[in-house]
């Protein structure tokens, strides 16, 4: 269990269904992580059948990974179904030509894939959303093909502790949802069994004209606290204002910084590993959902 309390999924998944219509116009930041993300591709050697990419939001990196892996099928999965039509409709707001990827909603934590059937799953921004690393990376695992590969970012505990020490000013609910440590991540990868994992950590630093506008933001990627533990309720006016006065302790420079603290980590399915027969786990499609 992460520090704040498991994530709240059904919370989370509200929050993104909410955010998705106006999610790229604050996604600065997850487009960079998906760029740097996507670039690291180029260092490796790797011809995918099937790419997965997990938690893939509103499928901004998806015309990379077609563009990477031009005869690779594509399967973009996210457990918010509004999200999901984002990211089948991406190819025509950007004007792309490119082939519509197929989409899939589900929870990253119990993949409806069958065993040993991706060869590449590229997740960007999305394991910290997870209550349970060590069961998630062995479903990645059980999905992968030997020899498959594991590429993702995910944000360490120093993200946005600076909002966390405003909101811990004026009350002791957790306000900011909590991250996983670098180095818990990488201990989950060697005991789910994937070989010869490879992690770093970067710190990025976003900076803000008002806290308000941080919050902003964050509302509209859908990144609201979603801690099982965190205050139930409206948040009023006077506390908003304690904590805006609170986060301006941090400003520098005329500005507020939000800073994060970003975990890459890329890791392989072994080539000689034991695997049930391959079998398919029975959820709902999009299908009807996509088509309203």
């Amino acid at each position: 269990m992460l520090n704040g309390g498991p994530i709240d999924k059904g919370a989370a998944r509200r929050s993104f269904e909410q955010a998705a219509a106006g999610y790229d116009e604050a996604a600065v930041l997850q487009r960079e992580l998906a760029d740097r993300l996507l670039e690291r591709l180029d260092y490796i050697r790797l011809e995918p059948e099937l790419v997965l990419d997990l938690g893939a939001g509103t499928g901004y990196a998806i015309p990379g990974l077609q563009k990477r892996f031009g005869t690779a099928r594509i399967l973009a999965l996210d457990f918010a179904p509004a999200m999901l039509r984002q990211a089948r409709d991406r190819d025509r707001t950007c004007g792309s030509r490119l082939e519509r990827p197929d989409c899939v909603c589900a929870d990253v934590e119990a993949l409806p894939l069958a065993n040993a059937s991706v060869d590449l799953i590229f997740s960007n921004a999305t394991f910290q959303w997870c209550n349970d690393i060590l069961g998630t990376f062995g479903e990645c695992l059980r999905v992968l093909r030997p020899g498959g590969l594991l590429l993702f970012t995910t944000f360490g505990p120093d993200t946005l502790w600076e909002l966390r020490d405003a909101w811990a000013a004026v009350d002791g609910y957790p306000h900011v949802s909590p991250f996983p440590d670098m180095h818990d991540v990488g201990d989950a990868l060697v005991k789910a069994r994937f070989a010869a994992p490879v992690m770093d950590v970067e710190r990025l630093t976003v900076t803000y004209g008002q806290a308000r506008d941080l919050m902003r933001d964050l509302k509209l990627l859908g990144a609201r606290n979603a801690s099982s533990q965190r205050a139930r309720g409206l948040t009023g006016r006077r506390r908003l204002l304690a904590v805006e006065r609170a986060y301006d302790t941090h400003r520098r420079d005329g500005r507020l910084p939000a800073s994060y603290e970003v975990v890459y980590g890329h890791a392989w399915a072994p080539e000689q590993r034991r695997l049930e027969d391959a079998t398919v786990i029975p959820v709902g499609t999009l299908r009807d959902a996509l088509n309203r």
